[in-house]
């Protein structure tokens, strides 16, 4: 245990005997929970050898410890810590006058929300853990362990590993449309990430990016930081409309695919129109593919990439969807001018993702288990969008889906009021909905909630679907001729 000296450090007691020195270092220590209990003090030769005092003042301060009943020691076996941790209590909150004003911007944005529990409610849109191969995925890193761990335990490229750069574009060109090379791929840690470092390099402050209203709060909060002017395009069943009188953008943020949070895919008229637009006005397009992988009632239209002639589009893909979240793999489809700027900044901020978990990720690709997990996951999450459909009509009648033939999440319309009425209840009794009302920049339009089921068994939906509906008829909205006598207010005026 040779971090240990690390507490002597400050010489808060310079003024006792050494032996007094360190009985009352290591008692706070112990108090603290800096030495957990149960935990194994180092040898009294090994501690003086470090501390340069003699082992018989160590062996004073370990005597008294025990005799205090902090240690426990065993002849043979070694001196242990007999206490936990006294746990002081809280302090107030500091204060965050200190940050930059991009920090300040970052810490007030909604990037990183709290982790809901997986498969207990609405809230969670990951994929389901419970699908994930786990014995084929632990057998293939053991494989790529015993053959090249050396090599993994070393620093990588900035890039990426080749070989998953490979898998990535293989699979892109075949299944999602995309026109790339395994040269134009940046292998990352997150879609987050991806947005922060397209961000932070292609705006300047006061520039405007175009984002969709509703959309991902995580992508404005990325902009924001980067001190961009943002200015919300409207979504209506076609997706994203660039039509109409807007300012002229340096970056245009959309999810073609499936949109975040309604689930509308973007017409090919719209693409099209869009991708006009951004040639016209000299502006970068940030298409977020976050999980285009699960379409259930139609085949996807092309990605927007692989439309582009012009070399605007930066495509941003991720596993944590498709495989599962803690993997920390994503990715970027850069035009070739921007790589090696990506790829420095790439560096400057964390260096590389996991050098093991890209060649594992690169195996489960190449042996036609990816593709094979994707259609095994993609028949689960349809069968449980198709049961919540069923349960959302039987039990919730006054729900209206928008569009639920994609991903791992619902978004449903609710009658007017009826947002501000029965959110603070569901969630209060663990249902975990989500308003719409969240993700708009300016007054939402519409009224409705956001409903995650691809991590909940088909049990747990119908108790959820079936809570909903017994809280929504226990509280129901105003009647019109109850409402008369009143001055309305905004939120009863606004239309599903």
């Amino acid at each position: 245990m040779t971090v240990l000296p690390t507490l002597f450090a400050h010489h808060r007691h310079g003024d006792l005997p050494l032996h007094e020195q360190l009985v009352r270092t290591l008692r706070e220590a112990i108090l603290a929970g800096h030495l957990p209990q149960h935990s194994r003090l180092p040898a009294s030769r090994l501690l003086a050898s470090d501390l340069g005092i003699s082992r018989s003042t160590v062996e004073l301060a370990y005597g008294r410890l025990e005799s205090e009943g902090y240690l426990v020691r065993r002849v043979g076996a070694g001196s242990f810590v007999a206490l936990a941790a006294v746990r002081p209590a809280p302090r107030p909150p500091q204060s965050a006058a200190g940050l930059s004003r991009r920090g300040q911007e970052m810490a007030a944005g909604s990037a990183c929300p709290e982790v809901p529990e997986v498969g207990s409610s609405f809230a969670s849109s990951q994929p389901d853990p419970r699908l994930f191969p786990q014995a084929l995925w632990g057998r293939l890193m053991q494989q790529q362990w015993r053959k090249h761990a050396g090599d993994w335990m070393n620093y990588g490229e900035p890039q990426g590993l080749p070989e998953l750069r490979a898998a990535i574009s293989s699979y892109l060109v075949q299944s999602r449309g995309v026109v790339c090379e395994a040269d134009q791929i940046l292998i990352l840690t997150s879609s987050q990430q991806g947005i922060m470092l397209a961000t932070q390099l292609l705006i300047d402050a006061g520039e405007c990016v175009w984002v969709e209203d509703p959309g991902y709060p995580g992508a404005r909060t990325a902009m924001e930081s980067a001190g961009a002017r943002i200015h919300p395009v409207p979504v209506d069943e076609e997706g994203m409309n660039p039509i109409g009188e807007h300012p002229r953008p340096r970056l245009i943020y959309c999810t073609p695919a499936h949109q975040y949070p309604l689930g509308v895919p973007m017409s090919l008229t719209r693409r099209m129109a869009l991708l006009a637009e951004a040639e016209r006005q000299g502006a970068w397009v940030l298409e977020d593919d976050y999980d285009g992988e699960y379409q259930y009632d139609q085949r996807p239209l092309p990605a927007l990439q692989g439309l582009d002639g012009q070399g605007r589009v930066i495509y941003v893909g991720t596993f944590s969807k498709v495989l599962f979240g803690s993997l920390r793999l994503a990715y970027l489809v850069l035009p070739r001018p921007l790589m090696e700027a990506f790829s420095r900044a790439r560096a400057a901020i964390d260096g590389h993702s996991n050098q093991l978990q890209q060649a594992v990720t690169a195996d489960f690709i190449r042996a036609g288990h990816f593709a094979a997990h994707l259609r095994q996951s993609r028949l689960v999450y349809q069968s449980r969008r198709d049961l919540l459909l069923r349960e959302l009509a039987e039990h919730c009648p006054t729900l209206t889906p928008i569009h639920s033939g994609a991903g791992l999440q619902c978004a449903v319309l609710l009658p007017a009021g009826g947002e501000a009425r029965w959110t603070d209840a569901a969630n209060a009794l663990g249902l975990g909905v989500r308003p719409l009302g969240q993700f708009h920049l300016g007054a939402p339009s519409r009224e409705g909630w956001l409903l995650g089921f691809g991590c909940l068994d088909n049990q747990t939906l119908r108790r959820l679907c079936r809570r909903l509906g017994e809280l929504m008829r226990a509280n129901p909205l105003p009647t019109l001729a109850s409402t008369l006598p009143r001055p309305p207010r905004a939120d009863r005026l606004r239309e599903s």
